[in-house]
């Protein structure tokens, strides 16, 4: 339920078209919905403007079934990250009209679509290997309404693939940088722009990156100003700032 229908259904009351009895059970649920193995957030839209988001790692099948269940019940766009097809399997069972992303690990039930900016957000990426976490961010940021640029493989090893692109990446309003390595694209993409980038670290490299932790390290010691850092591989993350900034 969001602001407009608590106003719609306080005006009801007030008129006498609906009692105070059917009013208090229609707000039974807003604050959450408890389903004993979660509780779910029925007000993060009113609050936030997105509803909430469903990490599905460590979730069984059943359980995201029944949260998407619920949510989608109360009319909400749902967005499952980090989902397995066997999670989208249960899903579908009961939604035929959710989407599985398959790169992005991504489940979607699109309920209505957000209102989309004139302006867009840049994905690029370092390398190939990327493209999981570039993927996640892309597509959460899309889910959320947004157009997305992506330019995939354009590493400072060979830095002419990102150079020819920067018209592209200039006209977008935030640019989300995805490296792995020594993580060194996201200073470089810094410097040459005059927009706010997100730089995302990910776990791809050789065994002296450990895990991520270069890449992250370098991003967070950038020279390049308005570079600000979001967790390792955390594509959804980046996908949803650059959304909020994007927005603004």
């Amino acid at each position: 339920m969001n602001a407009k229908e608590i106003e719609k259904l306080l005006n009801d009351v007030k008129s006498g078209q609906t009692s105070v009895e059917k009013a208090l059970d229609a707000l039974r649920n807003f604050p959450y919905t408890d389903l004993g193995f979660a509780r779910i957030d029925n007000q993060r839209e009113l609050r936030t403007g997105y509803p909430e988001i469903v990490y599905c790692s460590g979730k069984t099948e059943e359980q995201v079934r029944e949260i998407f269940r619920i949510m989608s019940e109360r009319e909400n766009s749902v967005i499952g990250t980090r989902a397995t097809p066997a999670q989208f399997a249960a899903v579908s069972e009961i939604m035929p009209d959710a989407l599985y992303h398959n790169v992005a690990r991504i489940i979607s039930l699109q309920k209505k679509k957000p209102p989309r900016p004139s302006t867009s957000i840049a994905v690029v990426t370092a390398g190939t290997s990327d493209m999981p976490v570039a993927e996640e961010a892309a597509v959460t940021a899309e889910l959320l309404g947004n157009d997305v640029v992506r330019i995939y493989d354009a590493g400072v090893a060979g830095l002419h693939r990102l150079l020819d692109k920067l018209p592209e990446i200039r006209k977008c309003r935030v640019v989300v940088v995805i490296a792995g390595m020594e993580g060194a694209l996201a200073s470089v993409v810094g410097g040459l722009v005059d927009k706010p980038v997100i730089a995302v670290p990910t776990s791809v490299g050789y065994g002296a990156n450990f895990g991520g932790l270069s890449a992250l390290l370098t991003m967070l010691t950038s020279c390049s100003a308005g570079v600000s850092v979001v967790n390792i591989d955390n594509g959804f993350g980046a996908g949803f700032s650059a959304s909020i900034i994007n927005r603004m």
